[in-house]
């Protein structure tokens, strides 16, 4: 998957923001949150840690000469393989309709054919709580402002961090407070 910039990196916490094709209301839409934990998970599984989620800051430990490009890239190949399986089920042929139209050419022989997100992502790589905390700001305001506007109060929001660093109790998905990572070598 393309990358506005390449992660030179192969440790450390970044700050990431992946979008869905057209700005399609995806996960919504296939009700498919757990697509996004599921790869959560498995970056979990792999020693890395989650502590928020799409947007998320994502703590890389070191990723074994595999670039972080390479691991977002997988995670939104196969969060798509799922959003597409659960899209079928429910019948959502408009919307896969949709996403067929953005497939280039070059895709569609490699057997690619639904863009469920836009090609690159964006990334922020954070080295300072300050910076950390400004991310998590914007992640926990993100659902209760402009075009989205999902919820008055960021802890109602069942698929955000913002309830578990207000109160310590954990949402639909569990993280792992930032804080936490100061005294981890993501190196190793």
């Amino acid at each position: 998957m393309a990358v506005r910039r390449e992660i030179t990196e192969y440790s450390g916490i970044y700050f990431i923001t992946v979008t869905c094709s057209r700005w399609l209301r995806l996960f919504e839409i296939a009700d498919a949150y757990g697509e996004a934990y599921k790869w959560f998970d498995h970056l979990k599984g792999k020693g890395h840690y989650m502590p928020n989620h799409i947007h998320a800051l994502i703590g890389f430990r070191q990723t074994q000469g595999v670039s972080i490009n390479s691991m977002v890239g997988e995670g939104k190949r196969f969060m798509s393989y799922g959003i597409v399986k659960r899209l079928k089920i429910k019948g959502e042929e408009e919307i896969l309709t949709k996403l067929t139209e953005p497939a280039n050419t070059t895709d569609r022989k490699r057997g690619k054919i639904h863009e469920v997100f836009e090609p690159s992502f964006d990334w922020k790589e954070c080295r300072e709580n300050k910076f950390i905390e400004q991310k998590l700001n914007y992640i926990h305001a993100n659902p209760c402002r402009g075009a989205w506007d999902l919820v008055a109060d960021e802890c109602e929001y069942p698929h955000s961090s913002a309830r578990f660093y207000a109160t310590g109790e954990q949402g639909a998905y569990a993280v792992t407070n930032y804080r936490e990572l100061e005294d981890v070598d993501l190196t190793k």
